[in-house]
């Protein structure tokens, strides 16, 4: 059902209605969701609901140089962080899931056993699209069908495996100069209709419903930090995974797209 009515709400989100209605519903939306659009085009430039959603900056936004620095890859919430043990890791407070599933491949638990985790929600207010972290190779793509289920705290207390139930893609990356793992998973919602990445066309979510494809790159796809991976067609969650980081900020603060959120150890 939460499938369906995302794809529904994708149709209406993506439709481009007379422009003095799509000025109404633009103003609308900014307004419910208090949206503040100071690095970004007046509400008013937006074609359709989903332009805004994805809108891109047009502000300048400085990344944390530091070199061996993680910066967040979005505008979000850290909704939970810390580290995996026993191949355990929380989704929020009192809510364990195991890190192994939700990654799926062949690793074993050893292979993250000691990763540091950070989740990243996406408000629906937020700048919906997201970047690399650091400097890395894209080594692998993991598609995950799967429910689209709220991914806010009343959910998130309620469904337990919420992460590992829900429609996910999850990237196999090392950081460029010393190898070191990084996970980053992105996690479908609720009326998130699509998420797109742009260095490979081919992975469709919200198209087949307990889909699995596996995208391997012989050819590792190099992104610098910051750089554009894709984006969220609505809010949603990012989960990170990293091999010998230590985690700088704090659950319940927010963050900024390109803010230092971990180090990695030298």
């Amino acid at each position: 059902m939460t499938n369906a009515l995302s794809k529904i709400f994708g149709k209406f989100a993506s439709h481009a209605f007379p422009a003095w209605l799509q000025r109404i519903i633009n103003r609308v939306y900014v307004r419910i969701f208090h949206i503040d659009l100071q690095d970004f085009a007046p509400a008013d430039s937006y074609p359709t609901l989903n332009a805004l959603f994805t809108r891109s900056l047009i502000a300048y936004r400085e990344l944390d140089s530091t070199p061996n620095a993680l910066i967040s890859p979005s505008d979000s919430l850290i909704t939970e962080q810390g580290i995996i043990t026993g191949d355990k890791a929380l989704q929020i407070k009192g809510m364990e899931y195991r890190a192994s599933e939700l990654i799926g491949g062949e690793e074993s638990t050893e292979s993250i056993e000691g990763f540091s985790y950070v989740n990243l929600y996406l408000s629906p207010s937020d700048y919906h699209r997201y970047h690399a972290p650091c400097d890395v190779e894209i080594l692998e793509a993991r598609y995950f069908g799967g429910e689209l289920l709220p991914v806010n705290f009343p959910s998130l207390r309620k469904n337990a495996n919420l992460f590992v139930r829900n429609e996910r893609v999850v990237l196999l990356m090392r950081e460029a100069d010393s190898g070191r793992k990084i996970y980053f998973i992105a996690v479908g919602a609720l009326n998130v209709g699509k998420m797109i990445f742009h260095f490979d066309p081919r992975i469709q979510t919200n198209a087949t419903p307990n889909a699995r494809q596996i995208y391997t790159y012989e050819s590792p796809i190099l992104c610098k930090k910051g750089e554009e991976l894709g984006h969220f067609q609505m809010g949603s969650t990012i989960v990170l995974f990293m091999q010998d980081v230590a985690l700088e900020l704090e659950c319940g603060q927010k963050v900024r797209f390109g803010q230092r959120i971990a180090r990695f150890a030298l």
